[in-house]
């Protein structure tokens, strides 16, 4: 008898009229011959209004009385929800994190799960029985039985958990859209809905703000090949699937917290071209990259670093074979980027650099951890391997280095990882119809940090993002300015990187008194910023694909400040005021919308 997991967000069990439907649909895939566990959320706005109560009464409540009381929001849902298949005459019975088996760290309000004893679940179903299971909590391993909670999207973290644990056929999460659309519908109603995406894709759609899944959610499907589909709870269309390749056996035991890194990989054939000095306006890297995808130049990494002055630095990688007509491309535009009263001025100059190679460390696990980064930073620095240019994604953290330092590079990543042995170059991610850009995604909630003047030696950046890390704030874009200034004799560079806008203040305070102790320059903070990113594994191999997001910013005026990409990821950073329309313009450029368009329930 096949196994499935499906989960009911808040809105999908609001009212006691919304569980009876929820009941009837559990009822209805009961009777077609299916096994099933529910998973739900607390109703409606429960957990708002918990939130509120404990802040009338204190203003700095304790963790652990705060998932104390979290936790019954959901306890409220499968009682209720159990009565109401019991009332229809499906046998069904209720269970808490705790009573379901789900262990977790003894850490409260963001606990991970270690693992989910799952003997009673199963008993429970091998007697006919719907076992409903409260979401968003567990209970801790250290023998105190403490209540924990999972933290934000936690009841799609422990649907999709309880599917790993238990080998289900499936896991369904029910909620209010129809599945994963192509952006945020409350911004562009004509978003269009998805029939399939992939994990990596999914991954990186959720990091950005896409809040139909969980990341924590998609990184337990990706590492045990859980089958995914997100569907509405108000129709019985098929949904959008998420697909996971296939991995290697995991263990079970530690399921959150497993080894964050699953490969180091290496590529030699790779080749820098910069343009130093180009002007910081609207259009420029649009008529850089649109000449480069009229040549056929696949470009690889993309780095636009923070202006100075009026103007920016842009590089990006090739492989070997293609550098000369990239550099020639490079060289032709040139002249068109500089201020027409300096033509021979040195603005907009190509510099080419040989002998370089990208090593990349990547895995599912490192959502979240602010420490992988800056292990791999620090790492590549007691090896002695300068890092040249940083660039990174959800699932992958990729440098630039001398290929000299190749070898050396990847043994001491490997053993700091614990990584056996690993793919000599990068793996294609789409199959070969997969269409170049699956999704759009807009975060208005990043601030920018910028260093001035970094002494470009290893250990700069695993002393900086190691500071970040030890105080857990997460960082999304780095760059690295690709013009050394020498001062006092020593070659500087400007790095900058993009951080949650909560955390952005603290970082700040932090790294200056990191600056003045490492004789840096200034750090400088800038709030009023927006990330518009798009997405899609059917990029990689394609020219046209930046140049098209490029294109459609220059003709609406939206000036590129920062230009980061990973593999299957491109990510502008523009100004806060034009970062709908940003994301608006992009989504029409690559003809994204549907026909039919989509309302979010209230």
């Amino acid at each position: 008898m096949p196994l499935i997991v499906q989960k009911f967000g808040g809105t999908s069990v609001g009212s006691v009229e919304r569980i009876q439907a929820v009941a009837q649909r559990v009822h209805q895939t009961v009777k077609a011959g299916n096994s099933l566990v529910v998973v739900v959320s607390a109703m409606g706005k429960t957990t708002d209004g918990l939130v509120k109560l404990a802040n009338e009464i204190s203003r700095n409540p304790s963790r652990r009385e705060m998932d104390m009381l979290l936790s019954t929001g959901e306890q409220v849902t499968i009682a209720l929800l159990s009565m109401a298949l019991q009332e229809i005459g499906q046998p069904a019975i209720s269970m808490t994190g705790a009573q379901v088996g789900i262990v977790t760290e003894a850490e409260h309000t963001r606990a991970r799960i270690l693992e989910i004893q799952t003997e009673r679940v199963k008993r429970h179903l091998n007697d006919g029985k719907v076992v409903v299971v409260a979401g968003f909590q567990g209970i801790s391993s250290n023998g105190e039985l403490e209540i924990t909670t999972l933290g934000r999207g936690g009841s799609d973290t422990s649907a999709v958990a309880l599917a790993a644990a238990l080998q289900a056929d499936f896991c369904e999460i029910y909620t209010d859209v129809p599945g994963i659309l192509t952006t945020d519908p409350r911004l562009v109603p004509e978003a269009q809905l998805m029939a399939e995406i992939t994990c990596n894709e999914m991954l990186e759609l959720a990091s950005l703000g896409a809040k139909v899944l969980h990341p924590r959610a998609v990184e337990i499907a990706r590492n045990y090949c859980v089958p995914l589909v997100v569907r509405s709870s108000w129709t019985d269309d098929p949904g959008t699937w998420v697909t996971t390749p296939i991995h290697q056996e995991r263990s079970l035991i530690n399921l959150e917290i497993a080894r964050p890194v699953d490969a180091v990989e290496f590529d030699s054939n790779q080749a820098r071209v910069a343009l130093l000095r180009v002007p910081d306006k609207p259009g420029v890297a649009a008529k850089l990259f649109g000449e480069i995808s009229r040549q056929q130049v696949d470009v690889d990494l993309i780095i636009q670093s923070i202006h100075e002055g009026n103007s920016n630095d842009i590089a990006f990688t090739v492989t070997t074979p293609i550098l000369k007509r990239a550099e020639a491309v490079a060289s032709a535009i040139a002249p068109a980027l500089r201020s027409p009263s300096h033509p021979n001025s040195d603005e907009a100059e190509v510099m080419v650099e040989q002998d370089i190679a990208k090593v990349s460390i990547s895995g599912a696990g490192m959502i979240g951890r602010p420490g992988v980064a800056a292990k791999m930073f620090a790492t590549l620095a007691a090896a002695g391997v300068n890092i040249q240019m940083i660039s990174t994604s959800e699932v992958k953290v990729s440098c630039v280095i001398d290929a000299s330092d190749g070898d050396r590079a990847v043994a001491a990543l490997c053993q700091a990882f614990e990584i056996v042995a690993s793919p000599a170059s990068p793996v294609s991610l789409a199959s070969p119809n997969s269409p170049p850009v699956r999704g759009v995604a807009l975060d208005l909630n990043q601030a920018r940090l910028a260093i001035r003047q970094v002494p470009d030696r290893p250990g700069m950046s695993a002393k900086l993002f190691g500071t970040l890390a030890q105080h857990n704030i997460s960082v999304d874009m780095i760059i690295q300015s690709q013009r050394c200034r020498v001062i006092d004799g020593v070659p500087r560079r400007d790095i900058a990187f993009t951080v949650p806008r909560m955390d952005g203040e603290t970082a700040q305070k932090l790294l200056t008194e990191v600056a003045t102790e490492m004789g840096w320059g200034d750090v400088v903070l800038d709030s009023a910023i927006a990330k518009v990113s798009i997405v899609g594994a059917g990029m990689v191999g394609q020219p046209g694909v930046a140049a098209k997001m490029f294109e459609a910013l220059a003709q609406h005026r939206i000036n590129i400040q920062m230009i980061a990409t990973s593999e299957i990821k491109i990510s502008c950073v523009v100004a806060q005021e034009q970062g709908v329309q940003a994301l608006q313009v992009i989504h029409s450029a690559f003809d994204l919308a549907g026909s039919e368009k989509f309302v979010v329930p209230a």
